[in-house]
């Protein structure tokens, strides 16, 4: 058991504790979390998938995302703001994913909102709340890592204020953990700083 500071995992290598908890998170820590991700369409799933996420464990998306990403056409905003009502229909049927409608909704509402917006446009707002990775040491352990920043309560204000939906400030620190807007690797992890 861990006291919330990093562990050696299979390898030997020094793990943020939550990435050994499943076989499935240690690829996804290693490889995905807290590396760096542009482009609208790629932001637009993070963004999606960190909303879906919303109440649950994120094994439970990680795990779909397969799923997700054949249900919802690659995540391609041109593509999801063309969904109709028998698209929703479909997805909430599909058991690949989670069937929750306001979720769901939300999803095909955003992506109409965001294929009106300029290429490059979402990619800028969500980095242009990235904070200065020098102002904030590397957390130590598990509990110095927040859930909720003033970056993150901008960007969720930014991105409501243009009709995003599902983009509360959790879930807004979520994508940029996820998306390298910050580094939330523990300072004794293998993947803290890697390229």
């Amino acid at each position: 058991m861990s006291d919330g500071t990093a562990i050696p995992g299979p390898d030997g290598a020094l793990r943020c504790p939550w990435a050994l908890s499943t076989e499935d998170y240690v690829g996804y820590h290693d490889e995905e979390w807290g590396r760096p991700v542009h482009g609208d369409d790629a932001l637009f799933e993070r963004l999606s998938l960190e909303a879906f996420q919303s109440g649950l464990s994120w094994i439970t998306i990680l795990r779909r995302r397969p799923g997700f990403r054949s249900a919802f056409a690659g995540f391609e905003i041109a593509e999801v703001a063309a969904f109709t009502d028998a698209d929703r229909e479909r997805l909430l049927a599909d058991p690949g994913i989670i069937r929750n409608r306001a979720k769901i909704d939300a999803t095909m509402a955003n992506a109409k909102v965001l294929a009106d917006w300029a290429p490059g446009d979402l990619d800028t707002l969500i980095w242009s709340h990235a904070p200065d990775p020098t102002t904030r040491p590397a957390p130590r352990t598990l509990s110095d890592v927040p859930a909720v920043t003033p970056e993150s309560t901008a960007l969720s204000k930014a991105l409501k204020k243009q009709g995003l939906r599902f983009v509360g400030p959790t879930t807004a620190y979520a994508l940029m953990q996820a998306c390298g807007l910050v580094d939330d690797h523990l300072d004794t992890c293998v993947s803290r700083n890697a390229d």
